[in-house]
């Protein structure tokens, strides 16, 4: 970036924080009203720079390496497509055999420890694609693919880094993951942009929620949206805030606190931002101690929506809630209810409301014990993962190998394509860069 081109940059961000600090002087009553189709707008802007994603994102450059038949109804695609610094993003992506004119398209992105090979991932991928949706699964930055050790649950994004200034930037590549992924599905020529959801689970949740509605015009208006184990954007020093995940949860979080409301304004903010586009649905269990530690049940919604509406001067769009009681963590996005808000919102084409209403249902815990598909240590537990109801429709299971999307060969000649290692030295220079451009404008 030339000088010029830096001290606009630089001239940008500075007009957007004399605005937010307008608003930090205001009157708590005042803050609380309504905030224009212009202000929200502001805001998403310097969200998405305080999170450092991309503007303009950068071109996809999808490549497809293999196309495999898992049965009559469903094949799988392995793919890439490119994130921040042209880094790689390797996917699995669930494609109807025989579809019916043009298709809806879904992008699951997984909670802590998951990846596309997760049981909830495969599952979700096969159901959807037999109702008729092209689905995509992809693997977060530090897990299989984009781990040093192509392990599952390796955790690496949450691992410090030294030198990096703004633990955020993570976070900030993991929401961009999930907007490229939708910018994908939305390409692809057998799917309709204006039917699009993404489903988010725990981690994967708050990824979500920040991608869709910090999603700027290179995104397709983004249908539905389902979080599961999570969606409760609260206040100042609760969970979001407060969690040991600083790369990839707290330090995002944070980053927004200059949101107007003193850091209590976030989710209905972005939930706000949210509603633009379309309905959300969260899905969570009465029993889960992760999101449910500050009392974050149904009261905690209903208030939750009425603050949206008074940023909105609306009550279109406010989050749905369905709850399972004496249930814990889990991703909910197979069950019945799922499949039937879901099929409202984007039609599938091989599926009627009836049929989803007559399909019998499976335990998840049976369909991993017969197929052998990964679930995470503990998550098998009836309250847990395992208990879940899902639609069964005699589903195969897929191994770790048909869920490797980059032939092993190539990605030995260059992992860092794919992983942490090679996005470190990027990101530190960008930081050093930012830092000698701000320090060459105050002589």
């Amino acid at each position: 970036m030339n000088s010029s081109a830096s001290f606009a940059s630089f001239l940008r961000v500075l007009c957007v924080n004399v605005f937010v600090l307008a608003f930090a002087f205001l009157p708590a009553t005042t803050r609380a009203q309504s905030l224009t189709p212009s202000q929200l707008e502001q805001l998403r802007i310097r969200a998405n720079q305080a999170l450092f994603i991309d503007s303009p994102l950068p071109p996809l450059a999808a490549h497809t390496f293999a196309t495999l038949p898992v049965n009559a109804n469903v094949r799988i695609e392995h793919v890439t497509f490119a994130t921040q610094f042209g880094m790689r993003v390797p996917a699995i992506v669930y494609v109807p055999t025989h579809p019916h004119g043009k298709v809806p398209g879904i992008v699951v992105v997984n909670g802590h420890g998951g990846d596309k090979s997760s049981w909830y991932a495969v599952y979700t991928g096969l159901l959807y694609a037999t109702a008729g949706a092209v689905v995509v699964t992809y693997d977060p930055i530090g897990e299989f693919e984009r781990s040093v050790t192509r392990a599952s649950e390796a955790g690496e994004h949450d691992k410090p880094i030294p030198g990096l200034t703004h633990p955020e930037r993570v976070g900030g590549l993991m929401i961009e993951d999930v907007q490229q992924a939708v910018r994908y599905a939305a390409s692809r020529p057998e799917v309709d942009s204006t039917r699009i959801a993404v489903l988010g689970y725990s981690m994967g949740s708050f990824h979500t929620i920040l991608a869709t509605a910090l999603a700027g015009p290179q995104l397709p208006k983004i249908r539905a949206v389902v979080l599961s184990g999570g969606g409760n954007l609260d206040g100042k020093d609760q969970y979001w805030d407060s969690g040991r995940t600083l790369n990839c949860q707290s330090g995002p979080y944070r980053a927004l606190d200059f949101f107007p409301g003193d850091g209590d304004a976030r989710g209905p903010i972005l939930y706000a931002l949210r509603a633009r586009s379309g309905p959300t649905l969260v899905m969570n269990g009465t029993e889960d101690g992760l999101i449910t530690r500050f009392n974050e049940l149904e009261p905690f919604f209903v208030k939750l929506r009425d603050r949206i509406a008074a940023v909105t001067g609306s009550r279109t769009n406010l989050p749905e809630t369905i709850w399972y009681d004496n249930v814990g963590h889990r991703p909910s996005f197979m069950t019945r209810a799922a499949a039937l808000w879901l099929d409202l919102q984007l039609h599938f084409p091989n599926w009627t409301f009836a049929q989803i209403e007559a399909f019998p249902t499976i335990r998840a815990a049976g369909w991993v014990t017969r197929t052998g598909v990964r679930i995470s240590k503990g998550y098998i537990a009836e309250q847990k993962e395992g208990g879940i109801q899902a639609l069964d429709l005699n589903l195969p299971g897929l191994t770790r190998e048909q869920l490797t999307a980059v032939p092993l060969d190539l990605w030995q000649k260059d992992p860092t394509l794919y992983t942490l290692p090679g996005w470190i030295p990027h990101v530190l220079a960008a930081e050093s860069a930012a830092s000698s451009s701000v320090q060459s404008n105050y002589p």
